[in-house]
């Protein structure tokens, strides 16, 4: 089954990706994977600290995972899986759709601010050519109903 890999983060526009990629799973019989991050400058604290703190955003990436699958559930009727690695965001991207031949897509949120669509974007758009899936942005601004339409 082909699988949609979108990001997820703590910015705005991670919700559009997540909608985006549902509703295409749903309409192509595909699925989503969603994969976090967690950085490494997280954990650079004594060892007992680092596993607390790496243990309390695991729990905050499973909370947030919760809210995202259950709509997608109840929406789309598409079940997500989750992916959590740890690492630098690009490498751990590139990893895990090196190491997941499901998927088939990478979708990315874009940001609407004054800072352009974010710095992951603009590594990955760098590295396209070098990949073996597409990558498709999503408009941080879209809304739902043009959502709907493109998908």
């Amino acid at each position: 089954m082909r699988k949609f890999l979108v990001i997820l983060d703590d910015s705005r526009e991670c919700l559009n990706a997540m909608r985006f990629a549902a509703m295409r799973a749903a309409r192509t019989g595909g699925g989503v994977q969603i994969l976090s991050v967690i950085p490494p400058e997280e954990f650079n604290h004594w060892i007992g600290v680092g596993d607390i703190m790496r243990e309390e955003a695991r729990e905050r990436i499973n909370a947030h995972f919760q809210v995202f699958a259950k709509w997608m559930r109840d929406r789309q009727n598409v079940d997500p899986e989750l992916v959590i690695r740890e690492g630098e965001p690009l490498p751990e991207i590139l990893a895990q759709v090196g190491e997941d031949t499901e998927v088939g897509v990478l979708v990315l949120g874009a940001g609407t601010g004054k800072g352009g669509p974010g710095p992951l974007i603009t590594q990955l758009v760098r590295l396209s050519g070098t990949l073996r899936v597409p990558i498709t942005l999503v408009p941080g601004g879209l809304s739902k109903d043009a959502l709907e339409a493109v998908t």
